[in-house]
């Protein structure tokens, strides 16, 4: 079971209730609704529920969509609340998991009783977690495009995805014409833009100012800097329309999709935790602050869940990791990665508190296990693709992460405070400028870059 919850502000399904899940229609029969990224809701009438497994109703909700075998891979059914996310495993029951959900809530989460007792899930059809983004590129149906479309989008306008402001302005753009239509120079455009800014912009661009600044701005008819920015990138959209009526809406949709794989959490699960912040001023003072962990194919981010940016962005390669789950102190998950100390290589630890730990490493694992079972697959392909048919198109070219100065995506390890240190023996020794040991046997040290380990030695057990 993959389980995750989300820090940042939750879409409007995540606030749904189990009650308007599940309904009792009959002594035998219910009523599921099941509902999509969009908020629309597919209603299902089943026998047996209580027996009933996730495979099955993601079988149910694919008929009624008309959906084609590519969203077997791609969706997986989930349970949401605000409370905790969890991707259900094809053998689970949902409607057991539901009524289960107090116990899991006080497993790994810290909500309070009263939360927990009024706390009650909805059945949600999302992405997987584990569907890789190249086969995103390999689809062709326009509704599986819609579905991850929209999942994407509000990801990015709830500020779950952080994104830079220029990165925002073109995603924005790309659902311009999907809500507006072509870009028509003459119309009001700026006009619609304005009304409904915050379809297309997270919230924190949309807010404008108050007072004499914005009295003198209104007068002189100019759009916000948001706006502005908005619309000369959908100026820009139209130029790559397809004929007098442009695109199609699955041409916006791919669009929409490929931009948004450049922000290197898509398709992440997101959890819940905390970390120590650096001891500042004349008492040394740190406490914690809250953050988001996210969980892809590719690696691990770690977000400011306040800031909305980037604190620590790993790929498997640069990293080792363990959790911990003392009896008497809170459970926290472990990442250890290349750093340096006033010039020398160290090992740095970074030590995340969370009641999801043992989930997140799971996670880990297992998603390692997957890219190492796909790798031959994936490479086995390209070789025996290359001669094929000369008219096909090239396959998508490697898109390099963000690299721009003070981007949110980019690691912000000065507010971090990790230990840089790595154990010998029975002892937390200052590591020395060749490392001979890690803290952790579990890692993955394959392919460039990859982090540098030879042998793990004891546990960690320091807090």
């Amino acid at each position: 079971m993959d389980g995750t919850e989300g820090s940042a502000g939750q879409p409007g399904p995540a606030e749904r209730s189990h009650r308007s899940s599940v309904s009792s229609v009959g002594a035998r029969a219910a009523d599921v609704l099941v509902y999509l990224a969009d908020d629309t809701v597919v209603p299902l009438a089943v026998e047996n529920l209580p027996s009933l497994s996730a495979h099955e109703l993601h079988r149910a909700v694919r008929e009624v969509l008309q959906l084609p075998d590519i969203a077997l891979d791609a969706f997986a059914l989930w349970l949401v609340s605000p409370l905790l996310e969890v991707q259900l495993k094809p053998k689970h029951q949902p409607y057991k998991l539901g009524r289960q959900w107090p116990e899991l809530l006080l497993r790994f989460t810290d909500a309070p009783d009263d939360d927990v007792a009024m706390d009650e899930p909805s059945l949600q059809f999302r992405r997987n977690v584990f569907f890789p983004k190249r086969r995103e590129l390999q689809i062709h149906d326009e509704e599986v495009l819609r579905l991850l479309y929209e999942e994407a989008k509000g990801n990015v306008l709830a500020a779950r995805y952080p994104c830079d402001v220029e990165d925002c302005d073109t995603l924005g753009s790309l659902m311009c014409p999907v809500r507006l239509g072509p870009y028509l120079p003459g119309l009001p455009t700026a006009c619609a833009l304005t009304e409904k800014l915050d379809s297309f912009l997270p919230a924190h661009l949309c807010k404008r100012g108050h007072g004499l600044f914005a009295a003198l701005r209104g007068r002189g008819a100019k759009a916000g800097t948001g706006e502005q920015g908005l619309l000369n990138a959908y100026c820009k959209v139209k130029e790559a329309g397809d004929g007098e009526h442009g695109a199609s809406l699955s041409t916006h949709y791919r669009a929409y999709l490929l931009k948004s794989h450049e922000l290197p959490f898509y398709g992440c699960a997101f959890f819940h935790g905390e970390v120590d912040k650096p001891a500042q001023g004349f008492l040394h003072r740190g406490g914690r602050k809250q953050v988001a962990v996210a969980i892809s194919l590719e690696g691990v981010h770690v977000i400011d869940s306040r800031e909305k940016h980037v604190l620590l962005g790993l790929r498997f390669q640069e990293l080792s990791w363990d959790h911990t789950s003392p009896e008497e102190e809170e459970s926290v998950l472990w990442l250890e990665f290349d750093g340096d100390n006033e010039g020398t290589p160290v090992n740095k630890l970074l030590k995340i508190y969370s009641k999801q730990a043992e989930l997140m490493s799971s996670l880990i694992e297992y998603c390692i296990e997957l890219n190492q079972t796909s790798e031959p697959a994936a490479s086995q392909e390209n070789v025996s693709g290359t001669p094929s048919a000369a008219g096909a198109p090239p396959p998508p070219i490697q898109r390099p992460q963000l690299r721009r100065q003070g981007s949110v995506v980019c690691s912000r390890l000065q507010h971090l405070s990790t230990i840089d240190y790595v154990e010998e023996g029975q002892q937390i020794k200052r590591v020395k400028p060749k490392r001979t040991t890690s803290f952790f046997s579990r890692q993955l040290s394959m392919g460039q870059g990859s982090y540098t380990v030879v042998q793990p030695t004891d546990s960690l057990e320091q807090g």
